[in-house]
């Protein structure tokens, strides 16, 4: 007897009327008609089934603490980092564990399976890392989180950074995080990035460095990004987030600067939400996007997926957790809409960023993980248009979050009531 069978789900590859068999937490067979019993049994018929949500760039530590102790007035991001280093020092362990797993909360009941998180290790007493570890631990039965060690103010800039972030990693963070573009000169920046490869490598762990979020054309570490994931035999290993700096390059240069990361085999996130608020603040108009050319490096082959980025923080002060929101913003600012296009926006935040965390089990073929999310949508472009409604959550087989369908009633004058097309 099966634990659970999902009847007549349509597929995002646009398979319809696919029944998924689920036993012991794996999927053990889809396709039409399976005629085995199951302890329970939910019926898809109609409804698009997927794999979970995956953000791949966001920051825990900062989530949920809009308003401490002050707004950000010019929606930049050096206002956002001031902002940051003055909450840094009244931040608790407590608080920010309860804000990180309300957080996570919310993010699985938008249907979200895995995060990657960058956390700040420019704090001596190491509070976010044990804060972070410890909300891992506590979220593993139904979350998985992926921890980055994130030198915000430098790796060089700050004088304890780099010893900060080799404790972090001693202390079980799984990831190499960098921001060379905030360091004092270019020439530091670049050193930045040879340094933390050079770390990554001798550890054996992933790379995803913050490089040229800014307007500055001339900001060009993620070719250096490149090079060291190349020298270093790093390919496959290593994401670039943010790239914002492309936006505002000239052609020639991105022409060889695609093929560069194309040769080193880098993964690219975009943040669309944030990259499209934050950046072109010091333009009159026209203004700059600011989000990097994602179809440019897709049609390269580079894997690029989509990050919410922030949560009311120092950053952002919206957000609700769905990544249906990043892929819907995303297809607007990078001119996305044909329908190729918004199909692989939603790739952008499900199986591409999957790849990018190498997470294991994940996917919708006999053998993975039974994490999966129904949605009040036909096919993956009608969950982007209309921000579907995650109606069941599964992780490993078993429901963890349920929410009703939308459905509106009219009444009009001179009509009579009816019920209206759902949403």
């Amino acid at each position: 007897m099966l634990d659970l069978i999902l009847t007549g789900a349509t597929l995002p590859d646009g398979r319809t009327g696919q029944d998924i068999a689920i036993k012991d937490g794996r999927i053990v067979e889809i396709r039409p008609a399976i005629a085995v019993e199951a302890m329970e049994t939910i019926d898809a018929t109609g409804r698009l089934v997927s794999p979970p949500f995956v953000d791949a760039h966001f920051h825990m530590d900062a989530t949920l603490s809009l308003g401490l102790p002050r707004l950000n007035r010019s929606g930049t991001l050096l206002e956002g980092i001031a902002l940051w280093n003055e909450l840094k020092p009244l931040l608790t362990h407590e608080a920010v564990v309860d804000r990180a797993l309300a957080y996570c909360d919310l993010a699985v009941s938008q249907g979200i399976g895995a995060i990657r998180s960058h956390v700040d290790i420019c704090d001596d007493r190491l509070l976010g890392v044990d804060a972070l570890l410890e909300v891992k631990q506590r979220v593993a039965d139904y979350l998985d989180l992926q921890l980055v060690a994130f030198p915000q103010d430098g790796y060089y800039r700050d004088p304890t950074a780099a010893a900060n972030l080799e404790r972090a990693l001693d202390r079980g963070i799984e990831v190499v995080g960098g921001i060379p573009h905030f360091e004092r000169t270019m020439v530091d920046g670049a050193a930045s990035v040879r340094a933390l490869c050079e770390l990554a490598a001798d550890r054996g762990l992933l790379v995803d460095m913050h490089c040229d979020e800014t307007d500055d054309p001339m900001s060009r570490h993620v070719e250096t990004l490149a090079h060291e994931t190349h020298r270093l035999g790093l390919q496959g290993r290593v994401t670039g987030s943010h790239l914002t700096s492309m936006h505002s390059m000239d052609n020639y240069y991105v022409s060889k600067l695609i093929a560069l990361m194309a040769e080193a085999e880098l993964s690219v996130i975009a943040n669309p939400l944030i990259n499209i608020l934050i950046q072109g603040r010091h333009d009159s108009y026209p203004k700059r996007r600011g989000m990097t050319r994602v179809p440019e490096l897709q049609a390269a082959g580079l894997c690029v997926a989509f990050g919410h980025d922030c949560v009311m923080d120092p950053w952002y002060s919206l957000g609700s957790g769905d990544m249906l929101d990043v892929a819907h913003m995303a297809v607007h600012v990078g001119h996305m809409s044909a329908t190729d296009a918004m199909a692989d926006a939603f790739q952008a935040v499900t199986s591409v960023p999957a790849q990018i965390m190498h997470l294991p089990g994940y996917g919708l073929e006999p053998g993975c993980n039974a994490d999966l999310v129904v949605l009040q949508a036909a096919d993956p472009i009608d969950a982007i248009r209309t921000k579907a409604n995650r109606l069941t959550v599964l992780r490993r087989g078993r429901v963890i979050a349920r929410t009703p369908a939308r459905q509106t009633t009219l009444d009009l004058p001179g009509r009579p009531a009816m019920v209206g097309p759902e949403r």
